[in-house]
């Protein structure tokens, strides 16, 4: 049993009592057990149909289903008492699609803020894999023996396409595209790793330390500013992500 202030758990009735509202879930740090003290609260709502989310709008800002796109499609940033406490829509109609296109080793990745690499449709699985029911039940997915085989390929394929544009906006002199594209290459690297290891993961406040790739930090802490220096930096970034090996890829 979590011990909830008495804020959190007041939101956790007031979320189980919309009309729609299967699962009440506790996601996040604190579903995690590494949450510290400025660690909010992230309340996951799972729904079918229509929630009506007026009875939040009291506490503070409120998105409804469809403002934030597909996957994390809407939400609220409350205040109660002394906690701040996030809340993320989940439509099931959704979670139960691309959970299960994932069983069958497909997924597609979405832009989002926040994110470098892209959000990877599987998320709703992972998030299910992690999180705590506080009202209803609702299961916990294994990681795919299908997505195991098919993801690594496909994030591994953006990686070295991502380590390409860094070497083109390198020649160019653009530094700062060069060292975005690196920086993506070194997640999508990593979403790889934890593919194949079955592992899942909801975001990427975390992803490198997973993937063990803490090493590629280092190099991020001594980024060049000469154009040749740096197509010499990301030959050693490559190295570091195992892309060093690629020949010929396929979009040159």
């Amino acid at each position: 049993m979590i011990d909830l202030p008495k804020p959190v758990a007041e939101i956790v009735d007031t979320l189980a009592s919309i009309p729609g509202t299967v699962v009440v879930a506790l996601g996040g740090s604190r579903a995690l057990g590494n949450n510290d003290t400025g660690s909010d609260w992230d309340l996951g709502l799972y729904y079918r149909g229509t929630v009506d989310l007026t009875a939040l709008s009291a506490y503070g800002d409120v998105f409804p289903p469809g403002s934030w796109g597909r996957l994390m499609n809407g939400g609220a940033w409350l205040h109660h008492g002394n906690e701040k406490i996030d809340v993320l829509l989940r439509d099931l109609n959704t979670v139960d699609y691309w959970g299960a296109r994932a069983e069958e080793g497909e997924f597609e990745r979405d832009a989002l803020l926040g994110y470098l690499a892209g959000v990877p449709t599987y998320l709703l699985s992972a998030e299910l894999a992690s999180c705590h029911s506080l009202y209803g039940k609702i299961p916990a997915p294994a990681f795919p023996q299908k997505l195991r085989a098919a993801a690594p390929p496909i994030w591994r394929f953006c990686r070295s396409f991502s380590l390409d544009y860094a070497r083109a906006h390198a020649r160019r002199g653009n530094y700062a595209g060069a060292v975005g594209q690196a920086s993506a290459a070194v997640m999508q690297e990593s979403h790889a790793i934890l593919c194949e290891r079955g592992q899942w993961i909801c975001n990427e406040k975390r992803l490198i330390e997973s993937a063990n790739l803490e090493h590629s930090n280092d190099l991020f802490a001594h980024i060049p500013h000469k154009a040749n220096d740096l197509l010499k930096w990301i030959d050693s970034l490559s190295d570091a992500l195992g892309a060093s090996d690629e020949i010929n890829s396929p979009w040159q």
